[in-house]
Parts: C-alpha cells; sequence; structure tokens
C-alpha cells in the first residue's frame, strides 16, 4: 500500500524513513574518520611514501573535512540543504568506489580528499534537513539526538567493523562497504525529504575559502614531509612560509569580509576562544594517539586487523554512555566541571601510556591507558559544545558549531601529522613514549584554558 493511502499509519514510518536517509549521511562520515585507521598496515603495500603516505590517506580526508565544512553549510543555505545533501551523498559513495579500487597509493589520496569533499556536504547539511522537517521543537531535539547518536555510534563502531570487513575481504572493503549505504541513503532522501527554501542572497566567501585551504595543506604538508625530506628540503621550507602568507592573508580577508566564513568577531568572546582552543587541542591528542596506536598494534605487537579494532573498544565502547553522563553533570553544575575532570582523565591516560610503553610491554599491560583517553575525551567534548553554543544568541548557533567542528577536524590532521612524524609510524618505542608524552602535554594546554577562562557555569 503506498504511504499515502493510509497517512495515519504512514506518517510515523515516513519520518522513520526520513531520519534513517539524514542519519546515514552522518554514519558514512563518521565512520570513515576511524575505520581507515585499521587498515592502515595493509594500504602501507601500495604507498611508496611509507608513513608520510598514510598520513597523507588519512588527512586527504581529514583536512578536506574540515577547510570546506563552512562552506558546504553556506551552499546548502543558498541552493537548498536537500539538492546538496544528495550531491554531497553521491560524491561520498562515488569517491568511497575509487577508494576501493584505487591502484596506486596517489589514486587513494586523491579519492580520500573527494570523500571529504562529499562529506563536508553532506554533514552540515543533514543537520539542516532535519532541522526543516521537524516543526515541533521536542520533537526536532529528539530527532537531532538520534541523527547524533548515529554518528557517534558509527565513529565508535568503525575500528571494529573495519577490522572484523578486513579480515574477511580485505582491505578495499571498508570503502566499497560504503556502496550500498551510499545507494540506499540517496534513494530514501529522494523518496521521503523536502527541499529547504534556499536563500539565493548568501554570499559565498571563496576568497576566505581558497586561503584557508592553502594555509591547513601547506602546513600540514610541511610537517608530513618534514621527516622523509628533511627540515630544512627547499619544499617544506616553503610550505612553512606559503602556510604564514596564506594565514595572514585569511586574517585579512575575513576581518574585511561582509560575510565571512569564519567571523572572527565570536572569537572576542574569551570563553568561545577557549573551547575552541580546547576542541582544536583534544582533537589533536586523539587523532594523532589513535593513528600511532593503529600502526603499533599491527606492527610490533603483531595484532590481526580484527583484533587492532577490538584493542580500541576500550578507547571507544563508553563514548556513548560518557557523552550522557557528561551531559548531565552539565547541566547540573555547568560545562566546567566535567570538562576539567574529563581533561584531567585524559592527560593522566597519555602520561600513563608514554610510561608504560617498552619494547617488553603487551597489550594487557596498556589497554587501561587507553580507558582513561577515551573516557576522558567523552567527558569533555558535550559539555564543550554546550559551553560554546552558550557564547553566542540562537541565530548564530549553526556558524558556531560550524567553526567548532572545523578547528577540531583541523587539529586532528594535524595532531596525525606531528605525533605521526614523531612517534616513527608505531615502529619506535622510544618515539612513541615521546608522541604520547607530547600528547599529554597538548591537553595539559587545554585543560589549563578550560580551568583559566571557562569560570563561570554556562
Amino acid at each position: 500500500m503506498p504511504f499515502d493511502a493510509c497517512p495515519d499509519r504512514a506518517a510515523p514510518a515516513r519520518r522513520a524513513a526520513r531520519l534513517t536517509a539524514l542519519s546515514l549521511g552522518v554514519v558514512v562520515v563518521q565512520i570513515d574518520v576511524t575505520i581507515v585507521n585499521v587498515a592502515l598496515d595493509q594500504i602501507q603495500g601500495l604507498m611508496q611514501g611509507g608513513v608520510a603516505g598514510l598520513q597523507w590517506v588519512v588527512n586527504g580526508y581529514t583536512l578536506a573535512f574540515a577547510s570546506l565544512l563552512l562552506t558546504g553549510g553556506a551552499l546548502g543555505d543558498r541552493f537548498g540543504a536537500r539538492r546538496l545533501y544528495l550531491a554531497g551523498f553521491a560524491l561520498f559513495t562515488l569517491a568511497s568506489l575509487a577508494c576501493g579500487l584505487a591502484p596506486t597509493g596517489t589514486v587513494l589520496i586523491a579519492a580520500r580528499v573527494a570523500q571529504g569533499l562529499g562529506g563536508a556536504l553532506l554533514m552540515p547539511c543533514s543537520l539542516a534537513l532535519v532541522a526543516h522537517a521537524y516543526h515541533d521543537p521536542g520533537e526536532r531535539m529528539r530527532a537531532i539526538g538520534v541523527w547524533a547518536g548515529a554518528g557517534g555510534m558509527a565513529m565508535v563502531a568503525g575500528p571494529v567493523v573495519g577490522g572484523v570487513l578486513i579480515s574477511l575481504f580485505g582491505w578495499r572493503s571498508i570503502f566499497l562497504v560504503n556502496l550500498p549505504i551510499g545507494v540506499v541513503g540517496l534513494w530514501l532522501t529522494l523518496r521521503f525529504t523536502t527541499e529547504t527554501e534556499g536563500r539565493h542572497n548568501r554570499t559565498l566567501d571563496l576568497p576566505g575559502q581558497i586561503l584557508a585551504i592553502v594555509a591547513l595543506v601547506a602546513l600540514t604538508g610541511s610537517i608530513i614531509e618534514g621527516e622523509p625530506l628533511g627540515w630544512t628540503h627547499p619544499a617544506v621550507l616553503g610550505g612553512a612560509a606559503l602556510f604564514l602568507l596564506a594565514g595572514i592573508g585569511f586574517l585579512l580577508v575575513e576581518s574585511r569580509s561582509p560575510a565571512p566564513m569564519m567571523p572572527l568577531g565570536l572569537f572576542r568572546h574569551p570563553v568561545f576562544s577557549a573551547i575552541s582552543l580546547i576542541g582544536f587541542l583534544l582533537n589533536a591528542g586523539y587523532y594523532g594517539a589513535t593513528f600511532l596506536l593503529s600502526l603499533y598494534f599491527q606492527g610490533p605487537l603483531g595484532l590481526s586487523p580484527l583484533l587492532t579494532g577490538l584493542a580500541f573498544v576500550p578507547m571507544t565502547g563508553l563514548i556513548a554512555v560518557i557523552n550522557v553522563f557528561a551531559g548531565r553533570i552539565a547541566a547540573r553544575h555547568g560545562a566546567r566541571l566535567p570538562m576539567v575532570s574529563g581533561l584531567c582523565v585524559a592527560v593522566a591516560g597519555f602520561a600513563a601510556l608514554a610510561l608504560v610503553l617498552t619494547p617488553a610491554t603487551d597489550y594487557g599491560g596498556l589497554w587501561w591507558t587507553l580507558l582513561l583517553i577515551g573516557c576522558g575525551t567523552a567527558l569533555t567534548v558535550p559539555p564543550m559544545t554546550a559551553a560554546l553554543l552558550a557564547t553566542v544568541d540562537r541565530a548564530r548557533s549553526g556558524i558556531a558549531s560550524g567553526v567548532l567542528n572545523s578547528l577540531r577536524q583541523t587539529g586532528g590532521a594535524l595532531g596525525v601529522a606531528v605525533l605521526g612524524a614523531i612517534g616513527g609510524g608505531g615502529m619506535s618505542v622510544e618515539g612513541m613514549r615521546l608522541a604520547m608524552g607530547l600528547g599529554g602535554g597538548v591537553l595539559v594546554l587545554a585543560l589549563l584554558a578550560a580551568v583559566v577562562w571557562v569560570r563561570k557555569p554556562v
């Protein structure tokens, strides 16, 4: 029976199908953040650049996603969120096919960049469509909760799902699995969602967008290539100089643009600035550690992809539960208490990991440090986001959360670059210890920012 023939019974089914369509977009975006880590050891055979090549596989996706996230939201506002969501889903699905069939490392990296472009359209437009579809505030909040929960669970499940797929079908399957998800997501979106009203007067900050991309790629590339080429190599020094020029140009453009992609005025609020810094540093430590540990588990420890995925369960398994717990603490006591507590726990985890790592350490000797890192991170994120949104009026909450997410993803990309270079691709125990110590030091800075600037209950 067609849905319209029996509207009373069809309405709940249509709402469920619509929310499923919009949740699938965030699922594929988030799962590809973590699923690739357990495949790095197998992908290494395709790369000619060693650890640097693997860093580009991870960061090609992250940089494209981070640098275009705000523009993706602006494009959705201007041309219609549904149209851009469909375009992003199609691009992500085709790019996943290209990743799965990539004959060389260069093609794989290019396809990962294309995935990041698709993700930058999917993430903000999916949330806009959820907000557009549910007019009742209570129903809208419940829908957003389901949407956010789907993304969180996808990120948590990524390493385990990746390990299972690689063990059964090889590393290419972690990308090809996106094809049926993409087909279903596109069909459900076409069938059950409606277009938002485009705002054609919404301007695009193209100069700022271009300068942001140049600055991020130049900085990350200089760090990644510094180890294999040498830190005084002309290409490395040139990349650093290009980063400085593009970064200064970006700040000048954003300060003068009538519609900047990153409104610098938001950073006049000390709590907003502090939270942005905390998000950047938190992701730098977490993503950098995840990258190195994936290689360490499959290298020196000799774990299979499946066991590597399971090895991350202490770090990721309690995220959903801790997120809810952190939200309740923040609602009762303000954001500062759970943020400071979470950062303290995460710092302890990094410090403990740096101390217990020796050539003789097996997984049984370090799993509990991963539990500390994961629980501390999960305890920090929800109140961090709530504290940031409390600094802006409701009309600017979208751009504020977009800025935070962009900075967090940028921090993750730089964390992979810096900790990956220091940690020797997970092959050097001394390098790993130094990298984890640096990760803990970075979170100490985040902790100080939370203690000094996030003072009042927000």
